[in-house]
């Protein structure tokens, strides 16, 4: 159970984040926090109803999980411990379990609903023993598709408190049972002069529609999770260790600080490291959000989450389980989530006093339309009582808040946005001034061919396929984006020759006496290679466009120049002209050159932009 957790200001408290079960309305979590608070030990408590999580500041020298656990579970909710994935695993077991369950309850309150309904509201005074029969097709439904809402409102009552489910067993329980009483005994309003009234079709009809709501709203906020999903799913299941000189497969559980992993092309990195042998290119970008593969040689840090591309490396692991970036990162979301900003709390608060409210308005209504209301009296004051009841019963105030909260984070955090807390979700409505990063936010934050301009048009075709022969045996990232552009245009692949790729400026590929060389202009001027004037001049304009050029060369020739750039997303120019007419100034910061951040800057409209600017 150490994953989750962080020190706070008491460094004998810890504030760690669960999982809940059971919750079925805002007023849960109310209930949860206030029977929680008062056990020694704990600190605070914050239980959020959307994504059905507890985060406890608590001191483990006092109070134990198992502890809390077993108060949770007074009240009929369930606590679930463990580390981030076996929480995540238990917690989807469960809710998968539920969300079946509720289906299954609500088909089978559905099909008796609709001949109820159609009996009483088309057919009322036709059918011989229609009480009977409503009764009897209300009954099952309502003591098995109804009977959460009545064991929920019993645990309650025994602890003096009250939730949405309350409302709706108080409600239906009452229609039912007034119902069945003038079904068995109608003389009791006959001798009144008074027609025996039913409400069959009211109670399984308010079942029916609540676990429909409930259905919907369930499978809702399980799709909302997905976010940390997709960060845990960065997590390998099992990797490649090597203990006593030989290769062993260990699931991700297993790996011990300083254990050597070996890394195969295209593998995700798990655990955070230092490199020990071995060259390759990581893909960061869900770390940095720069599109380009940063190359790794011993000696050099990489991060857990990340992606080894073409080249094979071994690691020392540094930093394991909740101590990597990546188990940070989730925690931030997660906690992120759970938080709560004012205005939640303030909804908790009228969520926390609704229940009583409305009961007791319920009550008021009966004895007004009892005393002073029309006859029959009692007929009346029991649909008032019911009436209140039931439009009391979907409680948008105490869910639309946290579920709205935690969609914003939650795909904030798909989209690479992380959010601090709440409380900055909404502080965010007063902002003037964004900074935004441009690899990924303003660009493509993915390298692609922009430009192959040839010193003669008749050597297109024929060269294409010996470019194409070079950067397919290329490891280097910008390699990828020229394969991807000419197999888009189905150039085939030249012939194979003899591959050499020389750091830092390119790589050459001689087949018999030819040598066909892709590099920078220092590879072309190391080798004697000619470049025509007016190819120097558009390389000169694609690199005054914060574009890389790279030279394509034949021998003693250069045959055509390539230009390579981050473009700009169809949608930035948009979205940032839209901010600053909301008044909100847009600043850039980017780790690339003061051209290239000119460049992009000019492109979107951004006037204050600030270039070299590394990670902290």
């Amino acid at each position: 159970m150490t994953d989750r957790s962080s020190k706070i200001e008491n460094p004998a408290v810890v504030r760690k984040t669960y999982k809940v079960s059971g919750m079925t309305c805002a007023s849960c979590a109310i209930s949860l926090e206030t029977y929680l608070k008062p056990v020694n030990g704990v600190k605070n408590v914050s239980v959020n109803y959307a994504n059905k999580s507890v985060m406890i500041d608590f001191d483990p020298d006092t109070v134990t999980i198992e502890t809390l656990q077993h108060k949770a579970n007074e009240l009929g909710y369930s606590i679930i411990s463990g580390d981030d994935e076996e929480i995540e695993k238990t917690f989807e077991v469960v809710e998968d379990k539920r969300l079946k369950t509720l289906k299954a309850k609500l088909i089978f309150s559905a099909c008796f609903s609709v001949p109820v309904f159609t009996m009483a509201m088309f057919f009322s005074g036709k059918i011989p023993y229609e009480n009977w029969i409503m009764m009897a097709l209300t009954t099952p439904a309502l003591l098995w598709s109804g009977s959460e809402f009545f064991t929920v409102a019993w645990k309650k009552l025994k602890r003096f408190s009250a939730n949405m489910d309350t409302l709706v067993a108080l409600s239906t329980g009452i229609a039912y049972g007034f119902s069945v009483f003038n079904t068995v005994y109608p003389d009791y309003f006959l001798r009144q002069g008074l027609t025996p009234h039913v409400y069959f079709e009211s109670a399984i009809i308010i079942v029916t529609l609540i676990l429909f709501g409930r259905y919907l709203e369930e499978r809702a906020k399980s799709k909302t999770s997905s976010a940390i999903k997709k960060l845990m799913g960065l997590k390998p299941k099992q990797v490649t260790a090597i203990r006593n000189g030989e290769e062993t497969m260990i699931p991700y559980a297993a790996i011990i600080k300083g254990d050597l992993i070996l890394l195969k092309p295209g593998e995700k990195v798990p655990v955070d490291g230092k490199v020990k042998k071995g060259d390759s290119f990581i893909d960061e970008s869900m770390m940095t959000g720069e599109p380009i593969p940063v190359a790794k040689a011993k000696g050099d840090t990489v991060f857990a989450g990340t992606i080894n591309q073409k080249g094979s490396l071994r690691i020392i692991a540094t930093k394991i389980g909740s101590e990597t970036m990546l188990s940070q990162i989730i925690q931030m979301v997660q906690q992120a989530q759970a938080s709560k900003p004012a205005i939640q709390k303030l909804v908790d608060k009228i969520a926390g006093v609704f229940v009583p409210v409305v009961i007791g308005i319920a009550v008021v209504s009966f004895f007004i339309w009892f005393f002073i209301g029309p006859e029959p009296q009692l007929t009346y004051a029991i649909l008032s009582l019911i009436t209140v009841l039931i439009i009391a019963c979907p409680c948008a105030l105490g869910l639309a808040t946290p579920t709205a909260l935690m969609v914003g984070i939650g795909k904030g955090a798909q989209q690479g946005i992380l959010i601090k807390d709440a409380q900055a979700l909404e502080t965010a409505l007063k902002i003037n001034a964004l900074i935004l990063d441009k690899t990924g936010t303003i660009t493509e934050g993915k390298p692609a061919v922009t430009n192959i301009i040839w010193a003669e048009d008749a050597e297109k075709a024929k060269l294409s396929p010996y470019i194409l022969a070079i950067e397919s045996q290329s490891e280097h990232p910008i390699a990828e984006a020229i394969v991807n552009h000419l197999r888009d245009l189905q150039v085939a692949t030249g012939k194979n020759g003899s591959f050499e790729s020389i750091t830092g400026m390119g790589a050459q590929l001689t087949i018999g006496n030819t040598i066909y060389r892709l590099g920078n202009e220092r590879l072309m001027h190391q080798n004697a290679v000619h470049i025509p004037q007016f190819l120097l001049e558009k390389a000169a304009g694609f690199k005054a466009e914060a574009k890389t050029t790279v030279f394509f060369s034949k021998d003693r020739e250069v045959c055509a120049v390539i230009a390579i750039a981050d473009i700009v997303r169809p949608d930035a120019i948009k979205a940032i002209g839209l901010l600053q007419k909301m008044g909100i100034e847009v600043y850039m910061l980017t780790g690339d050159n003061e051209e290239t951040a000119a460049v992009i800057a000019g492109q979107v409209g951004i006037k204050h932009f600030k270039a070299n600017v590394m990670p902290l």
